[in-house]
């Protein structure tokens, strides 16, 4: 999302700890996977971030974008002039039987103009969805302009809302009834953003909140671990668990107990169960350098030990200095792993590249350069 670009910035600047990064990297495939993700402009649909996806069935995936580049015109070239909807896109994506990508992307419109998938009137950013006994959660972020402030961190997290579908029968995505369960007040003070990603596990749903907390001199940051079991979904208050330092859920949030799984701090990732080798696998972009490395660790457990950190790539073109589409304003982010389109022991990998530049100025190398705000995949052989 354009405006994504501020609070994944935002949030990396309040990062306390480092992660120490290995040599070891893997190799990109030369050749393109069967059914590989793509992204080309159609369908009114000129770039957005985010990009979480999810299986719906054996033969779709739904994608989730945040704040997006629309036009009525077909074939841009750039976005110059072109309106951005603050919020939520929806695309689906199938795999035909000669194993060929197709995506459409479901812009939704209100009086003649786009606008986002879900909420009225409130700007909601998406996060990692989940199926939990047959019904879609979305998770949403909801986020308040903060006029008086100076751009470009002019607005914050004011909430946590749930996209809750039924019924996700239906090929056009908007025709799913929604409804809305407000998780806000459920949370830990600190939680800035739940669902960075989730995790089904033995009737539970995982989470690894980016948490940050700086009070009576304790100061925290980074991504936790929450859960809460499927039965309470709909009314979680006082279902919420959270593991400590001493390998223990517990019900309290105790900034001084909890235990910080991934000191990056990211408001993006995935965490994803490799069946191959028994062992879960977090990818994300690291917080440093302005996005310059995709990252993994593994672990036998949702809980952990985690390994150290190592590359998958070792240096992200968009913000390598070296690089010809190298800009200084550019920045990485959103890094993550889609397990549905993965074949033998490969990782299918998306991020997102975007730029602090003015999103109104419409001269500058966002708007000008259509390679950036839009998911980038790496197919990456293990």
């Amino acid at each position: 999302m354009v405006a994504m670009k501020n609070i994944r910035s935002a949030f990396s600047l309040f990062c306390l700890s480092v992660l120490l990064v290995s040599c070891s990297t893997f190799i990109p495939l030369q050749q393109p996977a069967q059914c590989l993700p793509d992204f080309p402009y159609q369908d009114g649909w000129y770039g957005g971030d985010g990009a979480y996806s999810i299986a719906l069935d054996e033969r779709r995936t739904l994608w989730i974008f945040g704040d997006t580049f629309v036009s009525e015109d077909k074939g841009r070239k750039d976005r110059i002039g072109m309106d951005v909807v603050l919020g939520t896109t929806l695309a689906v994506s199938t795999c035909s039987t000669d194993q060929k990508f197709s995506i459409q992307y479901f812009l939704k419109k209100k009086n003649g103009k786009f606008v986002s998938s879900f909420g009225q009137d409130e700007w909601l950013w998406p996060q990692d969805p989940f199926i939990a006994r047959g019904t879609l959660y979305i998770p949403l972020l909801v986020i308040q302009g903060l006029p008086d402030a100076p751009p470009p961190f002019n607005f914050k997290v004011a909430g946590h809302k749930i996209a809750r579908i039924k019924d996700f029968k239906a090929d056009d995505p908007h025709q799913w009834p929604v409804d809305y369960l407000d998780w806000t007040h459920a949370l830990a003070t600190g939680v800035e953003a739940l669902a960075t990603t989730s995790v089904i596990h033995h009737n539970y749903v995982y989470f690894y909140p980016l948490y940050r907390y700086a009070k009576d001199n304790v100061s925290i940051s980074g991504n936790i671990l929450a859960r809460i079991s499927t039965d309470h979904l709909d009314n979680p208050a006082n279902y919420w668990e959270y593991w400590t330092r001493d390998g223990a859920w517990q019900k309290k949030l105790k900034p001084n107990e909890v235990k910080i799984i991934f000191p990056a701090g990211v408001s993006e990732l995935s965490v994803r169960y490799h069946i191959q080798d028994q062992q879960w696998m977090v990818v994300y972009l690291s917080p440093e350098k302005k996005g310059h490395q995709l990252l993994y660790s593994t672990a036998a457990n949702p809980e952990g030990p985690w390994s150290p950190p190592s590359a998958l790539i070792e240096a992200v073109a968009e913000v390598d200095p070296r690089s010809p589409i190298y800009d200084q304003h550019t920045f990485c982010y959103a890094g993550k792993e889609h397990r549905q389109f993965a074949q033998d022991r490969n990782l299918v990998v998306t991020y997102v590249c975007n730029s602090s530049e003015d999103i109104s100025n419409q001269n500058s190398f966002l708007r000008k350069n259509l390679f950036l705000y839009r998911p980038v995949v790496k197919n990456i052989q293990r």
